[in-house]
């Protein structure tokens, strides 16, 4: 058995806990065979490529992390991503997690605030064929407005707040997937641009850089 389907047959015998956690039977199968057709030892260090296909995090320098496969697979399921969602990751790592929604999705538009994170990343996937995701190098707080809304946005690291700008970029019958502080949220907004938030569990993620310095939560509420 590859090291990819073990993997895989990893994230797949996690569905007990899932189901415990929040509620869901199972990964949708077509997450599962994303996370198969994406190389993980690819994404990163060479020095610990042989732990690659381990359901941990691992460090890709600079500070940050790549997060562990099964946390990967639950955050992209919740997001309800099809062929023709337009999507939006804040903080592109490696590119791992980019390169999983863009194997179900028709668009990626990440942004990564550590520029030579960010480069390294663009190169990275083009090198691995993804003609459908594009890198930005920014303050991923502040979303990528020229591209909203969007069907899904995906955050990657710790918000001590909610982002507004992402809240305004997130589309009609929108999702979002945010860790805020300790506990990993999902955002639904309808049609009429109402939003109800869910919290999934508690996580661990490096923190948000370039969040402005204001009172947590103070610019966004939930009705």
């Amino acid at each position: 058995m590859c090291a990819e389907s073990w993997l895989t047959d990893l994230i797949r015998n996690d569905a007990q806990f899932l189901a415990r956690e929040i509620g869901q039977a199972e990964i949708d199968p077509r997450v599962l065979n994303a996370m198969s057709r994406v190389p993980r030892h690819e994404f990163v260090p060479p020095s610990i490529s042989n732990c690659a296909y381990e359901d941990i995090p691992l460090s890709i320098g600079y500070g940050q992390t790549i997060s562990q496969p099964s946390l990967v697979a639950l955050m992209t399921d919740v997001l309800h991503i099809n062929d023709s969602s337009i999507v939006l990751e804040i903080g592109t790592g490696s590119g791992y997690q980019a390169a999983i929604l863009a194997e179900l999705a028709k668009q990626v538009y990440t942004v990564e605030i550590v520029d030579a994170l960010a480069k390294e990343a663009d190169k990275r996937l083009h090198r691995l064929g993804y003609t459908n995701i594009e890198v930005r190098s920014g303050n991923g707080y502040l979303g990528w407005s020229e591209h909203a809304p969007y069907d899904a946005i995906c955050v990657t690291a710790s918000a001590p707040r909610i982002p507004s700008p992402l809240i305004a970029q997130l589309g009609a019958n929108g999702r979002m997937v945010i860790p805020l502080l300790n506990e990993l949220l999902l955002f639904i907004k309808d049609d009429t641009g109402h939003i109800s938030e869910r919290t999934l569990f508690d996580v661990s993620f490096v923190p948000l850089t370039g969040v402005p310095h204001m009172p947590k939560r103070s610019f966004f509420s939930i009705n």
